[in-house]
């Protein structure tokens, strides 16, 4: 691909759009449908086209594969940790009352949280599957 400039360029303009779409959907998830998982997809996405247009060790610099290995974990950490978090402060697992003094914030908090874990976890899931489909063909 190092001769298609227009397909470079273009992906270079889309870029910020995709992560914008992405954070956009994460923080409007709370509000509507979507949230964590799609935005995680996005997010991938957006890595997942960078590789195919520029190559996959391109991407690997950007995103290394240490990295992604440990966004899976550490999204399920965020989630079971919001649980462990309520169970702590004297509630229901994953019951956000404790994160705030009014309910409703605290159970926007709750989601928000619990989202970015959703995310991290299906960005990184995506982008590391990606990543060992790309290196088979090696």
């Amino acid at each position: 691909m190092k001769l298609d400039l227009v397909l470079r360029v273009g992906t270079k303009i889309l870029l910020p759009f995709i992560l914008v779409f992405a954070l956009y959907v994460q923080f409007h998830g709370d509000y509507g449908p979507g949230g964590g998982f799609q935005a995680g997809v996005i997010a991938a996405g957006m890595v997942i086209l960078y590789a195919i247009i520029f190559g996959v060790n391109k991407a690997k610099h950007i995103v290394p594969q240490a990295l992604v290995e440990a966004m899976i974990p550490l999204g399920v950490l965020i989630y079971a940790g919001t649980g462990i978090v309520s169970l702590l402060l004297g509630y229901n697992y994953l019951d956000y009352t404790g994160f705030a003094g009014d309910f409703l914030r605290a159970h926007e908090w709750g989601i928000l949280i619990v989202e970015l874990g959703v995310l991290v976890t299906v960005s990184g899931t995506m982008i590391a599957m990606f990543y060992a489909f790309a290196e088979r063909g090696r």
